[in-house]
């Protein structure tokens, strides 16, 4: 965010340049002037961060999604930087007031955003033009106004230090670096984790009016809109509307009770769901995608069969299998502690079983029948030892696979340590390009490949469930009626190199 800026030069009476050195325009120091660009560089990376992560409830994650926030970012970062050259060069008082001014706007957009983000989706943006201008209109504005101040200050850090200007601008530009890296890091191992988005968001506006006394100089500014935005960005962050009921750095979850339902949401696509009937303590699946899955691995699967679930989610299907079948095993990878922390609280059945038999598969001398293991699924597969009889691969980022699942590498290595058949479940329209890409990856290396879909949602999208199998595949006794074969075109297999992007 900070760009070179050629020192502020004057001649004096002989005709030679010399650098200004009124004192009342040099007023701020030089060690104040690299703290406020450290600072406000840090306050633009974690807005940046912070932008992606509260985009996942209302367009979910993906490589677009990221790739819209960054480049939308990005750009204002660069329009401020050019307009704030312009301010630079304005007379002096001139330039303290607008900085002072840009700072008190940078507070009061930053900490409205959500807020915002929330308007647009009500009316109506949906799908990738709605999210793109979604983005545009709610973060481009404050990315302008958080670094208008940077050339200004850059040119003051240059001025304070006459006759070591080349020293003085590697200072500017390490201080915005190390502040951009400052800001990232805070963003995604301290403040989106700990506190949230809707906080995290007002603790950057709060923190670009903390710098506005050190920004001295000038005419007197305006103490009560100053009080008005410290008040706005306090009120946002405490009154503001939680966008997640439980939120960690991964996950932004809501639990929905629909009648006997338990519903687990995570970046507004249903999780999984558990159905609860009281008095009796039947295992009942509530998706229809979950009674396929089961009703196949029901038929394909012995009754001490031990099965690696890729993808915790509401562990419906691994408390299913361990209550219907007493020797069987099984262990769950889910990457993030809070879903399995939000499932003991709010999920009846999972919660039980998991209190059960639970243990901590990292553990060489744990004992029970549930493995938990919390991680990424393709580092567990990566170091995994342990051989298994089936697979499910069931993780989900929003509402769709991580790229890095859904790759030749992935289910190649799956293929080294399950012995049996794997079960996968993707979200896609009808023939998509996820089903395509992981239908190609299963045909190469499976004889036996069976997909079917289900009823389309209201985005065009289904369930597209497949099974892969080094043995024939018998038909099911019992399958859900909503689920029907499904065709899909032959196409390139993902890789790593070469991938899925992510639904838009």
């Amino acid at each position: 965010m900070i760009f070179p800026i050629s020192p502020l030069r004057q001649t004096t009476g002989g005709g030679w340049p010399a650098l200004i050195s009124n004192d009342k325009e040099s007023a701020i120091r030089f060690p104040v002037t690299i703290a406020l660009i450290l600072v406000l560089s840090a306050v633009g990376l974690t807005y940046e961060i912070a932008a992606g992560r509260v985009l996942a409830p209302f367009f979910g994650t993906s490589l677009l999604t990221w790739t819209t926030v960054i480049a939308t970012v990005l750009g204002g970062f660069s329009l401020g930087s050019a307009l704030g050259g312009i301010i630079a060069e304005r007379p002096r008082a001139t330039a303290l007031n607008n900085v002072r001014s840009a700072l008190v706007v940078t507070a009061v957009l930053m900490a409205v955003s959500p807020t915002l983000l929330g308007l647009f989706h009500s009316w109506g943006a949906r799908g990738t033009d709605g999210m793109m201008l979604s983005v545009f209109c709610v973060f481009f504005p404050a990315s302008v106004c958080v670094t208008l101040p940077s050339p200004l200050l850059a040119k003051l850090a240059i001025e304070a230090r006459p006759g070591r200007e080349g020293s003085s601008l590697g200072f500017v530009l390490a201080a915005g670096s190390v502040g951009a890296i400052f800001g990232a890091i805070l963003a995604g191992f301290v403040a989106l984790p700990l506190i949230g988005s809707i906080a995290t968001f007002a603790a950057c506006g709060a923190v670009a009016l903390l710098c506005l006394p050190f920004v001295r100089g000038g005419e007197p500014g305006q103490p009560a809109v100053t009080i008005a935005a410290g008040a706005f960005v306090a009120f946002a962050g405490v009154a503001g509307s939680p966008a997640c009921q439980f939120e960690s750095g991964l996950s932004c979850l809501h639990v929905a009770q629909r009648g006997p339902e338990v519903r687990l949401i995570s970046d507004g696509t249903i999780q999984a769901a558990e159905r609860i009937t009281p008095g009796e303590d039947r295992i009942d699946l509530a998706l229809s995608y979950t009674d396929w899955l089961w009703a196949r691995m029901d038929q394909d699967l012995g009754p001490d069969a031990s099965v690696l679930f890729i993808g915790g989610g509401g562990y419906s299907l691994p408390t299913k299998l361990l209550a219907s079948r007493p020797d069987a095993r099984a262990v769950a990878v889910e990457i993030d502690p809070l879903v399995t922390e939000v499932v003991r609280d709010h999920m009846p059945r999972a919660s039980a079983m998991i209190a059960q038999t639970g243990y901590d598969a990292t553990e060489e001398e744990a004992d029970g029948r549930l493995g938990i293991v919390h991680a990424d699924g393709r580092v567990y597969l990566n170091e995994a030892s342990q051989r298994f009889e089936a697979a499910v691969m069931d993780a989900f980022s929003s509402s769709s696979v991580p790229a890095h699942l859904a790759t030749m590498e992935t289910f190649a290595r799956l293929k080294q340590i399950v012995d049996g058949p794997v079960y996968v479940n993707l979200l896609d329209t009808p023939d998509g390009p996820l089903a395509r890409g992981v239908h190609a990856i299963l045909q190469k290396l499976y004889p036996n490949v069976e997909a079917v879909e289900g009823d389309l949602n209201a985005l065009g999208r289904t369930n597209i469930l497949l099974a892969a199998s080094h043995q024939p595949l018998e038909p099911l006794n019992a399958s859900p009626s909503t689920y029907s074969p499904a065709k899909i075109f032959a196409v390139r297999a993902f890789t790593d190199d070469r991938g899925w992007i992510g639904h838009r």
